[in-house]
């Protein structure tokens, strides 16, 4: 049940990271006011890292950015690795 839980949030907030990195690049297009980049930081850092990071290559938006190119991906690799270690954790040995 948790995991369904888990599942919905990081939907959700990869969706939303992903909308926002469409709309931003509108924004920059139209030239009107711009989402703040430490606004996207903080939605990687809380799970979107993976949305966001696919919609920076599909809007071809931030990607000339050095800490977008580096950050977000290491953000992802982090998160990643940190989920792999939870769920390590989580799991009930088998030999007891």
């Amino acid at each position: 049940m948790l995991y369904r839980y888990i599942g919905i949030y990081l939907c959700s907030i990869n969706l939303v990271s992903a909308c926002l990195c469409g709309l931003d690049k509108y924004f920059a297009v139209h030239g009107h006011r711009r989402i703040r980049e430490s606004r996207f930081f903080a939605l990687a850092i809380v799970g979107g890292s993976f949305g966001l990071l696919l919609a920076m290559y599909a809007f071809h938006h931030k990607t000339k950015h050095k800490k977008f190119t580096r950050g977000i991906p290491l953000i992802l690799f982090f998160q990643i690795m940190l989920s792999l270690c939870l769920y390590a954790l989580l799991q009930k040995p088998a030999f007891f």
